[in-house]
């Protein structure tokens, strides 16, 4: 059996075993069972790998989807879109420019004004809560 590389031995340390599934190996976690999922405070989402700064509270909706979902990013350059063909499908995967971490993907269904939905796995973030003044 080949040892893995020391990166993903690193990974396998800091992360659950499900951030690991979603984000090292882009798996989905369980629709509706996310603790983001209906998460309504002010504050900024971050990737779960690497602390990157992701989503502001104010981009939240809820899409009924099951996952937490977005209308657009904080910062343009936190995220990297690819082409997503696994599972029979064309989608358009987002990654976490900073990390490589598989975060969810991209549809062009949004009911906001972007018309973007950022389907994300809750699972994938985390969510720092705004300090109140």
């Amino acid at each position: 059996m080949s040892s893995q590389p020391d990166d993903e031995k690193l990974w396998k340390e800091k992360l659950s075993p499900e951030q690991y599934q979603v984000l090292r190996e882009k798996g989905t976690e369980a629709a509706f069972t996310g603790k983001l999922y209906n998460n309504h405070e002010d504050g900024t989402y971050h990737c779960a790998g690497c602390g990157a700064v992701l989503f502001g509270s104010d981009a939240k909706f809820d899409s009924e989807t099951g996952w937490p979902s977005f209308d657009r990013v904080e910062d343009s350059d936190a995220i990297e879109l690819r082409e997503d063909v696994g599972h029979g499908m064309r989608r358009v995967e987002a990654v976490c420019k900073k990390c490589g971490g598989h975060l969810g993907h991209l549809f062009d269904d949004g009911p906001t004004q972007t018309g973007k939905r950022f389907c994300i796995n809750s699972c994938a973030l985390n969510f720092e809560k705004k300090e109140t003044e």
